[in-house]
């Protein structure tokens, strides 16, 4: 039987051409039912008591975020993005995992800040009053200015606020972005205006996609993300910046103070404004990113390359072919033994550890009857370590779903001897050996003299398998989410959605 986890409740998006769907029906319906009111309320939830001791306890920091290309996405099964991993590197300096949140179509990120889904909005957030109400903002990492961004198709395409507002062009905006408040600052200033209002669940880089396939008449970027995007894809004109120099920040909740003030101090590191503020002081790190994320790259180009994302949508590997038939044989989940991959060897064939484990899965040669050198052939090394997995899976089939994969994957990690050293440290404390989080705080504790001292296979690394279980079982759950929405566009019957005039630059 296969082994499943729980669905995931919050489902995410597909980037781009999932987003292409949203609004080819009932736009001038959409249009219509909303209403432009700049004191409609951002967030209906108090904020949690959750702050930085809070989740240094439970040792993972939640970052809520779109999946798009400068934030989070997935790159052949590895997790990238600029506000990802600038947010991991402060995760890594705090000793905690970084778990993603995606935001999905209906759902509204200062909402799942406050309720305490997530613990940091890392989402390219422009820094304003009406986003203020809901959250507080850390020092900024960018300074951004708000473009208007014209389709090709577009033949008059005005290059002043005057000219625009006497066009009549709708300007195609979320509520809930900053530049749809910068539009109202704007109207009220006198501009007359026309706001077109789209579907929350379309951020700024599948309008960009909207406006370059004609679907769109105008909308409004910031001037890295337009830059970005106008490298690798045709049918983008820049209009007129109707806002200069915003700042960009990560939202935290409004009294978590500690946490606010930890991450002020990490991005005074790597982003500094000068006197004249017109040319920060960025950090080596902070520049790599930069350059990685808004300037010309290969990853990047075939981000944006329209056919290469139509024809690998619901892929998360090179190795899916294979993962599925080895999981199917073996009575597993294929998703939960591709994140294993993930995790074990960031799917490098060649990966060899400091401690000789090789391979995909990172077998360890001498535990394995499989001759050494057919360990580095990918579909060999997925089966040996699909088999070990079921195997760990098979000891804990008493349990239910839940510990037994948490034991089995933290088994598969740290072996049999260290996870029965832990349980048995569970019942000297008369507590559950069957409880993965009994049995998880009890390998930390196997980290400390006086627990170990007396334990059959003695010290016990083990935050490594703590965090091994936690971090495979949030990529699994992106991973299923990922597939859930394929899978739905393909009952859809969505297909031909590429406009062929929409091509990738050289």
């Amino acid at each position: 039987m296969e082994v499943k986890l729980h669905t995931l409740t919050n489902i995410v998006l597909l980037p781009l051409l999932l987003f292409s769907i949203l609004f080819t029906s009932c736009k001038e319906e959409n249009r219509k039912s909303r209403t432009l009111d700049s004191s409609q309320s951002i967030t209906n939830y108090e904020p949690v008591e959750r702050d930085f001791q809070d989740i240094k306890n439970g040792g993972v920091l939640r970052m809520i975020t779109y999946y798009s290309s400068n934030t989070y996405f997935l790159n052949q099964g590895i997790e990238v993005g600029f506000e990802y991993e600038l947010l991991r590197e402060f995760a890594r300096e705090n000793d905690l995992a970084l778990e993603v949140i995606i935001v999905g179509a209906d759902e509204n990120p200062f909402d799942l800040l406050n309720q305490g889904v997530g613990d940091v909005i890392a989402a390219n957030y422009t820094i304003t009053p009406e986003r203020r109400t809901a959250a507080n903002f850390t020092r900024p990492y960018n300074i951004v200015d708000q473009v208007i961004v014209y389709s090709a198709d577009q033949r008059v395409r005005p290059q002043t606020i005057s000219e625009l507002a006497d066009s009549e062009i709708p300007i195609s905006v979320r509520i809930n972005s900053s530049y749809y408040f910068r539009l109202l600052e704007l109207i009220e200033e006198g501009y007359n205006l026309e706001i077109d209002p789209i579907s929350e669940g379309i951020d700024t880089e599948a309008q960009l996609v909207q406006v370059a396939n004609g679907n769109l008449a105008a909308t409004v970027a910031d001037d890295n993300m337009f830059h970005a995007a106008n490298r690798y894809m045709e049918g983008l004109l820049a209009g007129p910046t109707i806002a200069e120099s915003d700042t960009i920040a990560w939202a935290v909740r409004s009294n978590a103070p500690d946490l606010e003030d930890r991450m002020n101090r990490y991005l005074y590191k790597h982003f500094r404004f000068t006197e004249d503020r017109e040319s920060p002081r960025r950090s080596t790190f902070l520049n790599i990113l930069r350059k990685k994320y808004f300037e010309e790259s290969r990853q990047m180009a075939e981000y944006y390359n329209p056919e290469w994302q139509y024809q690998t949508i619901g892929i998360i590997s090179p190795y899916d072919e294979i993962v599925r038939q080895v999981a199917e044989s073996e009575g597993l989940d294929w998703l939960l033994l591709t994140a294993m991959i993930a995790q074990e060897s960031g799917f490098n064939p060649q990966s060899k550890s400091w401690a000789g484990a090789v391979g995909l899965m990172q077998i360890m040669p001498q535990f394995v009857e499989t001759p050494y050198e057919e360990l580095y052939d990918e579909a060999t090394n997925i089966q040996v370590g699909a088999r070990i997995m079921r195997e760990h899976l098979d000891h804990y089939a008493y349990l239910d779903s839940t510990n037994q994969i948490s034991f089995a994957l933290a088994t598969y990690n740290v072996g049999l001897g260290h996870m029965a050293d832990a349980r048995r440290l569970v019942i000297d404390r008369n507590r559950n050996p069957n409880d993965w989080s009994e049995v998880s705080d009890a390998l930390l504790r196997l980290m400390q003299r006086r627990y170990y001292e007396d334990a059959r296979y003695g010290f016990a690394r083990g935050i490594e398998p703590v965090r091994y279980v936690e971090e495979i079982l949030n990529r699994y759950r992106t991973y299923e989410a990922i597939m859930a929405l394929a899978e739905q566009q393909q009952q859809n019957g969505y297909t031909n959605m590429i406009n062929p005039g929409m091509i990738r630059r050289p």
